[in-house]
């Protein structure tokens, strides 16, 4: 059985393809986000968040193909990378780490309109070799709610905005500060289904040969 391998930390990425039937093995990468966003400076915002995704299944793909613990997985694998990004007043925002940084956002935000990017790498891994690859990106509009101060400062309290894409959930305390999205509601999550099944698609896999199986629960 092909083995679906989530090359993040994401618990809501990994809560998403649970419950869409796919138990996913998580080999995290240990990419340095931030100076890589650091080289590129001036790349279109849809190139940056597939390649901060491609950077990480790069990080995954080398543990698999070479650690001979993983000799087993790397025989029949699906390995899935992504990365997210908000794009708000034409610059792009990742995580905002610290609540000053995170309150400052919302401020900018609300009652206003930004998309979320989703870059995805999808790579097919077949006798220990890679022998397909395919990468696309989502953009989701979302509709931030018109929120007093002290709602905002009340969520970066929380500590949820402080290491999320664009400063904000969807299926967290977040979704209370939204008026709505446009487009797809899982990449908004952390992990597009829709754009997955495409990729997948390309590389030669169904995801129906992945439901109730793909990795460990």
């Amino acid at each position: 059985m092909t083995r679906v391998v989530l090359g993040s930390a994401s618990p809501a990425r990994r809560r998403i393809l649970t419950a869409a039937g796919v138990a996913p093995l998580v080999l995290v990468s240990d990419v340095d986000e931030d100076a890589l966003l650091d080289r590129l400076t001036g790349a279109a915002p849809e190139d940056v968040v597939v390649t901060l995704a491609q950077a990480k299944a790069d990080a995954v793909l080398s543990r698999l193909l070479s650690d001979p613990q993983w000799r087993e997985t790397a025989a029949d694998a699906l390995v899935l990378t992504c990365d997210s990004m908000l794009l708000f007043d034409g610059a792009l925002a990742g995580k905002p780490h610290t609540a000053d940084v995170a309150i400052e956002r919302w401020k900018r935000m609300r009652g206003r309109s930004g998309h979320l990017l989703t870059g995805h790498t999808v790579t097919r891994l077949s006798d220990g070799a890679v022998t397909g690859a395919a990468t696309g990106t989502v953009s989701t509009e979302i509709r931030f709610s018109d929120v007093s101060d002290a709602v905002i400062e009340a969520y970066a309290a929380s500590g949820e905005p402080l290491e999320v894409a664009g400063a904000f959930t969807l299926d967290g305390l977040g979704g209370w500060l939204l008026d709505g999205i446009d487009g797809d509601p899982s990449s908004v999550i952390g992990i597009s289904l829709p754009l997955v099944r495409r990729l997948a698609d390309q590389v030669g896999v169904s995801v129906t040969d992945l439901w109730h199986g793909g990795g460990a629960a």
